[in-house]
C-alpha cells in the first residue's frame, strides 16, 4: 500500500512538474529570442508562485501562526486559480496557433523573407533572391554579357549579414506573443472576476419545495440554508458580517448553517466568526458539522456556535411546530468516533410528520431515505467552485448543485457561501438559498 501510495506521488509530481515546464515553455520560453531575464523571471515565478501555494495548504494545516497564514494566503491560493486557468488558456491557444499562422501567411506576399528562430542560439531564415533583400544590387539582364572588370568589383564585396531581416519578429514568434499574451489576460480576467465575485458576498436564490406531508399551516415556511462559509486567513470578519447581514435580509422563519463554517481554529477564527450571533430567524438557528470543522476542532467549533446563539444538531432532531428537523454529524466525524448516526437523530418519530434533514455532505442521501426524510439540505460540492471542477464534483458526489429528487425524498445541495483555498469562484456563483415549502394541500 505504501509502494502504491509513493507511485502515485510521483506520478502526480511528474504531472505537476510537465504543465508547469509547459506553462513556462508557451509562455515565456517561446515568446523571447535568447535566453534572458525574460526566461529566467518566468521561471521564477512559477515556481515561487508554487512555493507560497504549498507553503499556505502547509501552514493552514499545522496551525502556523495566524499573521503567517494570512501572509501566505493570498498569494499562494490565487496562484493555485490562477495556474489552472493559465493551464487550460495556453492549451485552448493550440487551436488558434496554426489558424492564426496560416492567416499571417496569406496576407504576406510570397517574397517577403521570414525568419524563424530555431532555438535560443541561432535563427535560421527562409532563402530568398538576393535581388530581393534590402540594398541588394539588381540582377543582371540575361543574355551575352561583358565579363571584363568594373570599378565596383575591384573593391570588397559588402556582406547581407540580413540584420534588418532579424530585427522583426517571425511569424512563429508573432504568433506565439499573441497567444501566449491573450493567454494570460484570459487567465487574469477570469480570476479577478472569479475573486470579485466571491469578496461581494453571495447572491439570495429562491426554491419552492412542496412536501406531500407538510401541514396547510406551514405553507410559505422559509428556510435560509447557508454552507460552506469557510471564514479562514483570506475570508474573515467582514465577509462573515456580509452573510449574516445577506440572511438577516431575507427575514426567513429558521437559519440552516449546513457545515464547513471554518477553516481554523477557534483561538485564530473566533473573532471572525463573531457576528453570527446576529443571526435572527423565528424558529431560531441551527448547525451541523461539516468535514473542514473535523480539521478544524469540531468539538470547539460546537461550542462556539452554541455560545453565538446557534443550536447544533449532533445526530440529534427537534420538533418544530409543523415538521420535525433533524441533523446529522459530518462523515469526517468518524475518524473521531463522531461520524452519523442517523437511528439516533430519526428513530422513534411520528412518521406522519414532515422531516427536514440537515447533512454537510450529498452522499449522505441514501440513509435519508431510507429513514424516511422528506427533504435533505446539504452544501459541501461549492457547485465544483472552479471549473471544470464541476465535473469532478459530479462524479463523486449525487446531486453537484440544485434540487433533485430520490424517492420519496428530496435533496438540495447549495453552492455555498465562501471558498475554500482560492477565494475564487468561476461558473459556481455563491449563493445564500431560502427555501420556500409548500404544502400540497394549500
Amino acid at each position: 500500500m505504501a509502494i502504491l501510495f509513493v507511485l502515485l506521488a510521483l506520478a502526480v509530481l511528474a504531472v505537476m512538474a510537465g504543465a508547469n515546464w509547459y506553462l513556462w515553455r508557451r509562455l515565456f520560453r517561446d515568446t523571447t529570442r535568447a535566453a534572458g531575464w525574460v526566461r529566467r523571471g518566468g521561471a521564477v515565478l512559477i515556481a515561487g508562485g508554487w512555493a507560497l501555494a504549498v507553503s499556505a495548504l502547509v501552514a493552514e494545516r499545522t496551525g502556523a501562526p495566524f499573521w503567517l497564514q494570512r501572509v501566505l494566503a493570498w498569494p499562494g491560493f490565487l496562484w493555485l486559480a490562477l495556474s489552472i486557468y493559465l493551464l487550460l488558456a495556453v492549451l485552448a491557444g493550440e487551436a488558434v496557433r496554426p489558424l492564426l499562422r496560416r492567416w499571417l501567411e496569406r496576407r504576406a506576399p510570397a517574397d517577403v523573407p521570414v525568419a524563424r528562430p530555431v532555438d535560443a542560439r541561432h535563427e535560421e531564415t527562409e532563402t530568398v533572391p538576393s535581388s530581393a533583400r534590402p540594398g541588394a544590387r539588381p540582377a543582371p539582364p540575361e543574355g551575352p554579357q561583358d565579363t571584363g572588370p568594373t570599378p565596383q568589383d575591384t573593391g570588397p564585396v559588402p556582406q547581407d549579414t540580413g540584420s534588418t531581416l532579424l530585427a522583426a519578429p517571425s511569424r512563429r514568434l508573432f504568433v506565439s506573443r499573441v497567444v501566449g499574451g491573450a493567454a494570460a489576460v484570459a487567465a487574469v480576467g477570469t480570476v479577478g472576476y472569479g475573486t470579485y465575485g466571491v469578496l461581494r458576498g453571495p447572491r439570495v436564490k429562491r426554491v419552492t419545495v412542496p412536501l406531500a406531508r407538510l401541514p396547510r399551516a406551514a405553507h410559505g415556511y422559509r428556510i435560509a440554508v447557508v454552507s460552506d462559509i469557510h471564514l479562514s486567513p483570506v475570508l474573515g470578519r467582514g465577509f462573515a458580517q456580509k452573510v449574516v447581514d445577506t440572511i438577516n435580509g431575507t427575514q426567513p422563519d429558521l437559519i440552516a448553517v449546513v457545515g464547513d463554517l471554518v477553516d481554523g481554529s477557534v483561538k485564530d477564527l473566533g473573532p471572525a466568526a463573531a457576528p453570527l450571533a446576529q443571526l435572527t430567524a423565528r424558529h431560531g438557528s441551527y448547525f451541523v458539522t461539516g468535514n473542514h470543522e473535523y480539521f478544524s476542532g469540531a468539538g470547539q467549533w460546537v461550542e462556539e456556535v452554541r455560545r453565538l446563539g446557534l443550536l447544533p444538531l449532533e445526530n440529534a432532531r427537534t420538533e418544530l411546530p409543523w415538521f420535525d428537523l433533524a441533523g446529522v454529524n459530518d462523515i469526517a466525524g468518524e475518524s473521531e468516533g463522531q461520524g452519523p448516526d442517523f437511528t439516533r437523530a430519526l428513530g422513534g418519530r411520528d412518521t406522519a410528520r414532515a422531516c427536514v434533514l440537515l447533512a454537510h455532505q450529498p452522499v449522505q442521501i441514501h440513509d435519508a431515505v431510507e429513514h424516511g426524510v422528506d427533504l435533505q439540505l446539504s452544501g459541501h460540492t461549492h457547485g465544483g467552485q472552479l471549473w471544470p471542477g464541476s465535473l469532478l464534483a459530479a462524479a463523486a458526489n449525487p446531486t453537484v448543485a440544485g434540487l433533485e429528487r430520490y424517492g420519496d425524498t428530496q435533496l438540495y445541495v447549495s453552492r455555498g457561501a465562501g471558498a475554500w483555498g482560492p477565494p475564487t469562484r468561476v461558473g459556481a456563483p455563491s449563493d445564500i438559498t431560502v427555501i420556500e415549502l409548500a404544502s400540497k394541500q394549500a
